[in-house]
């Protein structure tokens, strides 16, 4: 990682070209596109697995539970995609697929070469419009190319009582 300063606008750009790109995984399987591809390629440009795929992040995705951390590239993939037998759990979060990602920010604190963020995205559902809210927590570094790239990703549910 670089010593390069993060700022808050690099952030929200991030914020709303990782949407994008969930919304972008999603379209090329209403294609019958090479999904997978996709996923891959979102996952190398927002998160910090690095060319070698063996770098750090510390991803808590939405709806895992049995396998709830994903530390590796294979876990986040199977995650986003499905289809993975390590992770039998996954139906492939962004083939859902989603029309839109909004994002809400409670705030952006940044520490030098590291910004962590926290809030709500709001996902929206192809065809019906519903809308499902998620509560986030990302941190972001920069690599020694000038990139942000995420090393922590923790998403939940709301708390809802019983």
């Amino acid at each position: 990682m670089s010593n390069q300063i993060i700022t808050k606008q690099e952030v929200l750009d991030a914020q709303l070209a990782w949407g994008e790109g969930i919304v972008k995984i999603g379209n090329v399987f209403q294609e019958n596109g090479d999904y997978s591809a996709a996923a891959e390629a979102h996952i190398d440009q927002f998160y910090n697995y690095g060319a070698d795929r063996l770098g750090s992040v510390l991803f808590k995705p939405t709806l895992a539970a049995e396998k709830q951390f994903r530390p590796t590239f294979e876990g986040a993939l199977s995650y986003f995609v499905g289809g993975n037998s390590n992770f039998s759990e996954d139906h492939g979060f962004a083939i859902k697929p989603w029309s839109h990602v909004r994002w809400e920010s409670l705030g952006i604190n940044i520490i030098g070469n590291m910004a962590i963020a926290m809030g709500n995205y709001y996902f929206t559902v192809v065809g019906t419009g519903d809308i499902v809210k998620v509560e986030y927590s990302f941190g972001y570094s920069k690599n020694d190319k000038g990139e942000l790239k995420i090393i922590l990703h923790g998403s939940h549910l709301p708390y809802s009582p019983q």
